[in-house]
């Protein structure tokens, strides 16, 4: 299986959101295939942003999110950027609400991965990348989880992934809740603060955000292992 990042922008009122879409492209495919899987995806995160403008946004940014934690292809961060930068009053809130029905999301995800597993995985994603994430899962477990809500990991493949590997719901819950919360958050706190001076920022460093943000969870959890580990030698001499 090749994989290839495609780079598309979908505009509303005059402000461009950045995008980017894996692709992913099987060797016996044609090679126009991906070509058309990035028109459709383009075609489909411009009809997505469009809603900002609706009155009905709040609504469809929460229904973006929840369901981009199960099958959506299209992220919610540009959505949120986009009716944070017309209410920056409202973007903690806004944050808040992604947060929340993507991680209801996660939970639709987790379920459904419990009783349809694999079978449900591999309609979406290819066998390479699921293999991938169970030897992550199994190998690191809440932590995957964390990274996968933070960073631009798909988070949908963990939850169901999660499921069908019978990961505790409670784990799972909290490990989605602290890295979503992470992620979302500080986007709405940043625009908050700085409204739509911070927008361009966000857009040229979101996966450097983003990434930075999990390695600096593990490193923090790293630091307090440590030093817990020294605490009971000191405790135990």
């Amino acid at each position: 299986t090749k994989s290839k990042i495609y780079n598309t922008q979908a505009t509303v009122n005059g402000s461009t959101y950045d995008f980017q879409i894996d692709v992913n492209r099987r060797d016996n495919q044609d090679v126009a295939t991906p070509h058309l899987m990035f028109e459709l995806l383009h075609r489909l995160a411009n009809w997505t942003i469009q809603f900002s403008d609706s009155n009905w946004a709040v609504f469809f940014l929460g229904l973006n999110s929840f369901t981009e934690s199960i099958f959506f292809p299209i992220p919610p961060d540009p959505f949120l950027i986009a009716l944070s930068i017309g209410e920056p009053r409202a973007a903690l809130w806004l944050a808040s609400l992604v947060t929340i029905s993507s991680v209801s999301g996660g939970l639709v995800g987790h379920w459904l991965g419990r009783y349809l597993g694999r079978t449900m995985l591999h309609r979406w994603i290819s066998a390479s990348k699921i293999t991938t994430a169970q030897y992550i899962v199994n190998k690191y477990g809440a932590w995957a989880i964390i990274i996968a809500a933070i960073t631009p990991i798909p988070y949908k493949v963990f939850s169901v992934l999660a499921g069908a590997l019978n990961m505790s719901t409670g784990i799972f819950f909290i490990a989605s809740l602290l890295g979503r919360g992470i992620r979302f958050l500080t986007i709405g706190a940043l625009l908050f603060l700085y409204g739509e001076a911070i927008k361009q920022y966000i857009d040229d460093n979101f996966q450097v955000l983003t990434i930075g943000s999990g390695v600096a969870i593990v490193l923090t959890a790293l630091l307090v292992y440590v030093y817990k580990k020294v605490r009971i030698r000191q405790t135990t001499h």
